[in-house]
Parts: structure tokens; C-alpha cells; sequence
């Protein structure tokens, strides 16, 4: 990840504020690029004065807006009656429709809070985006969340850089062991999901 965070890093210096927003943008797709690496060292770029630490924060939320719309439109394009369709088949173990339907019954009634809240926090940031594709939650919406939520993240994140200088990278070591938290729950909870369902399955298998 070194090498990998040193072009990262390159990337910023060679390009700007520009290359803040790219790289946001690519890291709400490819959540291995850490933006708790990339907004840190944009704060130590701008206390030096060697980037606009407004317009680092402006286009590090407006990538992140652009990578968010990505997503939402992979999964407005699943949508909602092909994705429970999927959920019925035998094959697909990771989601029940019942699961399905009680995931949608929630993410209608809470689903601005979901993707306020889930912009700050690592992987959820990307994933959020997609079920509100699927749900279909009105653009305007799912913007203004996601602009207010990436907002408060960026800042957040360029502000500690700005203020530890040359020691920005510390926050990556912060915010690892809670990314690794937030990665072992999910996959918990895709596990659980699945060991649910496949028990299921063996449960109307013998009452017949």
C-alpha cells in the first residue's frame, strides 16, 4: 500500500485541487483508495501554500458527489423489482426477499439519515449510495445528503491535515482500525444474511 499511497499522494501535488476531486471520485468506487490518506495530506498541501485549502474541500466534496452519482445509477438500474427478483433465487444465499423487503421498508423510512450519516464512515460511504439507487430516492435528495455528509468529512479530514503539517499521515493509522471494524462487520453481517437463508432453504426442503 505504500507504493500504491506515494502515487496517491503524487497524484495531489502534481495536480492540484483537481486531482483531490479525482481521486474522492475514485475512492467512492474503489474504497481501497483512502481518502483518510488523500484529504489529510491536501490540509498539509495548503498549510505549506501549495494548494487553496477551499477549493481542495470544494472539489474533494464535488468528487465525491460525482462518485456517489455513479453508484446510484448502478443501482437505479438494478432497481428495486429486479434486485428482489434476484433475492428469490435458490443460488443467491447472500439476501431473502423477506430480508430484501424489510431492508426497503427501512431504507424508505430512514434512508436520508442512511446516506447522511453513512458518508462518514469508511466503506458504508461507498456502499450507501447504491441502495438509494435502488430505491430510488429522488436525486435532489440523495444530493443534498450526500453533498452535507461529504462536506462535514472532507473538511473534517483536510482541517486535521492542515493542522498536524507534516505528520498528516498519522490520521491514516487512526482511522484503520475503525475501517477494518466497520469491513469485519459487514462481511459478519453478508455472512449471517447468508447462513440465514441457506438454513431456510433446508427447512422447506424437508418439510416437503
Amino acid at each position: 500500500m505504500a507504493g500504491a499511497g506515494e502515487g496517491i499522494l503524487r497524484v495531489v501535488d502534481q495536480v492540484g485541487e483537481v486531482g483531490v476531486g479525482a481521486l474522492v471520485a475514485l475512492e467512492n468506487l474503489f474504497p481501497p483508495i483512502p481518502s483518510e490518506l488523500i484529504l489529510p495530506f491536501a490540509g498539509f498541501q495548503a498549510e505549506r501554500g501549495e494548494l487553496n485549502v477551499v477549493l481542495a474541500w470544494v472539489a474533494a466534496t464535488i468528487g465525491a458527489l460525482v462518485g456517489a452519482l455513479v453508484l446510484y445509477s448502478l443501482g437505479a438500474w438494478v432497481g428495486s423489482e429486479r434486485l428482489h427478483a434476484l433475492a428469490g433465487q435458490r443460488w443467491f444465499v447472500v439476501l431473502s426477499q423477506k430480508d430484501y423487503e424489510r431492508g426497503e421498508r427501512f431504507f424508505d423510512r430512514h434512508g436520508g439519515k442512511v446516506v447522511l450519516l453513512g458518508r462518514c464512515v469508511p466503506l458504508v460511504r461507498s456502499v450507501v449510495s447504491v441502495p438509494a439507487g435502488v430505491a430510488r430516492m429522488p436525486l435532489p435528495r440523495f444530493c443534498m445528503y450526500t453533498l452535507a455528509g461529504s462536506g462535514v468529512w472532507n473538511a473534517a479530514f483536510i482541517a486535521v491535515g492542515f493542522l498536524l503539517g507534516e505528520n498528516y499521515h498519522r490520521v491514516e493509522d487512526w482511522v484503520a482500525p475503525f475501517s477494518y471494524a466497520v469491513l469485519a462487520a459487514f462481511v459478519g453481517w453478508i455472512a449471517w444474511l447468508s447462513w440465514r437463508k441457506v438454513q431456510r432453504l433446508r427447512a422447506t426442503e424437508s418439510a416437503v
